[in-house]
């Protein structure tokens, strides 16, 4: 009587099934996987809720592209960075992840495909399935630091392929796309769709790094980001796509997207007038994520010298680690071995992708004192 959308396995994997037992034994979990910057003890200031008390948000005034203040609010931010973005190249969306499903609707038929970077998000597979697409990866490679593997990438390339994605920074590997890799991208002359969630969160800079596609004007490119990741605020549910390429491309890709908005009107009253506060007072959360991934990443580094069988992968940005341990035993039972003996819960490598063994990936966003102990269990359990 279902779709068959809905082919996975929907029964708790092995992890899941044992962090339920001991949470309902009560035991004290460590938990290295923290992803919501709303439970992982930052200060937030307390305009980010005057911001919702106003008034006008008891008038619905539905606009397909989202209200022009807030539209304007996210070309300031783009602005601050040294990017030029007009309000009528935005669009608001109530998240990342239904940008996604816009910009798949927007170019792509049931049973194109679309090609995405492993590792990388593990939503993906998720997002293009219920769009009826099919997801083709294409490998990120690791020579001492994280790289497309481009001839791979063409050669992944069929008659059938609508687009490629492209996360940037990336989660969990904290690479960026270089301005080398760009360039021969756009080559392909494929359309391009770049999830910026993390950009705001490099470590160290780069000249050779391509933060934003908001100013590509030789394919169409479509960039995203959001308050979730920005702010430290995904409950607000507001995000948004940035359209760039050829300007008649721009336009009409643009005026579809209205139209496809337009049939959800998803995004809420409320946040759009209080965007644009809110893009103010979260760059005091933004600035409290930073410095904490940024200390955390260096404390990890110090604790892993030469004579350590761990490595930590090199990472440009993001909020994530990847470890590398070693292969006498898999990543997943490392995972489970780690949580059953020391109650510490991390990530194994498979559920991002990774196509060897054996890695364990750590957010950065945890507290300090969390991250810290947790990190040393798991040393010296390895």
């Amino acid at each position: 009587m279902f779709s068959s959308r809905f082919h996975w396995d929907l029964a708790p994997n092995r992890l899941t099934r044992l962090l339920n037992e001991k949470r309902r034994a009560g035991v004290e979990v460590l938990d290295l996987t923290e992803s919501n910057p709303t439970r992982a003890g930052f200060s937030y200031p307390a305009d980010i809720v005057a911001a919702l008390a106003d008034r006008r948000a008891l008038t619905y005034d539905p606009q397909p592209a989202g209200l022009a203040a807030a539209r304007e609010a996210v070309c300031r931010y783009y602005t601050a960075a040294g990017r030029k973005v007009d309000p009528d190249r935005v669009l608001l969306t109530a998240s990342t992840s239904e940008a996604y499903a816009y910009l798949f609707k927007l170019l792509a038929d049931p049973g194109d495909e679309i090609l995405v970077p492993r590792p990388s998000y593990p939503l993906f597979e998720f997002l293009a399935t219920m769009e009826s697409l099919r997801v083709v990866s294409y490998p990120l490679v690791y020579h001492g630091g994280w790289s497309i593997d481009c001839e791979l990438l063409a050669a992944s390339v069929t008659g059938r392929t609508r687009a490629i994605v492209l996360v940037n920074p990336n989660n969990p590997t904290g690479s960026f796309v270089k301005r080398a890799e760009l360039e021969f991208l756009q080559s392909l002359r494929l359309p391009l769709i770049a999830d910026e969630v993390f950009a705001d969160y490099a470590f160290t800079p780069d000249e050779q790094r391509v933060h934003s596609l908001a100013d590509v004007i030789d394919v169409p490119a479509f960039s995203m980001s959001g308050l979730s990741k920005i702010a430290g605020l995904p409950q607000m549910k507001l995000g948004w796509i940035v359209v760039a390429g050829p300007p008649a491309v721009r336009a009409e890709a643009m005026a579809r997207l209205e139209w496809i908005a337009d049939t959800y009107l998803s995004v809420g009253t409320p946040v759009q007038h209080a965007a644009p506060r809110l893009m103010e007072s979260g760059m005091a959360v933004r600035q409290q994520i930073a410095a904490r991934t940024r200390d955390n990443l260096a404390w990890l580094r110090a604790q892993i010298g030469a004579e350590s069988p761990c490595r930590v992968l090199q990472v440009e940005g993001g909020w994530y680690a990847t470890v590398r341990v070693p292969r006498i035993r898999r990543e997943e039972e490392w995972a489970l071995l780690l949580l059953a003996e020391d109650n510490v819960l991390v990530q194994p490598g498979f559920f991002y992708d990774f196509d060897s063994e054996a890695y364990l990936v750590l957010s950065l966003l945890t507290g300090a004192a969390t991250f810290q102990e947790g990190c040393r269990r798991m040393l010296a359990r390895v």
